[in-house]
């Protein structure tokens, strides 16, 4: 289990949309093993992050209509969403290190 909160169809808007901090989404699904592999090194970034962002994670298998609604074709997938818009993306499994410096492109 991960130790990102999840949101869901009925929490995106408030909690992702309507957040005054940058939010990065992992759309994810349980059957991918790559999003499992990611998980960890996702909630690794967030503790240094902590504070400056927030961190969640979308089951793309139970609010597909949020993943259609993204464009979200393969996962995993970080989108960092700032002010409530779309301000980059990431596909497939990286390394921490693609993810820390996405951020800090984007969050003080």
């Amino acid at each position: 289990m991960s130790a990102l909160p999840d949101v869901t169809q009925a929490t995106f808007q408030t909690e992702v949309i309507g957040s005054d901090k940058p939010v990065l989404v992992d759309f994810w699904a349980p059957w991918c093993g790559p999003c499992r592999m990611l998980s960890p090194v996702v909630e690794k970034v967030a503790s240094a992050n902590a504070g400056k962002a927030k961190f969640v994670k979308l089951n793309t298998d139970d609010n597909p209509s949020i993943a259609g609604e993204y464009q979200v074709s393969g996962i995993p997938c970080l989108i960092l969403f700032k002010g409530g818009k779309e301000v980059d993306r990431i596909v497939g499994y990286v390394p921490e290190q693609t993810i820390s410096t996405m951020l800090s492109r984007h969050v003080a």
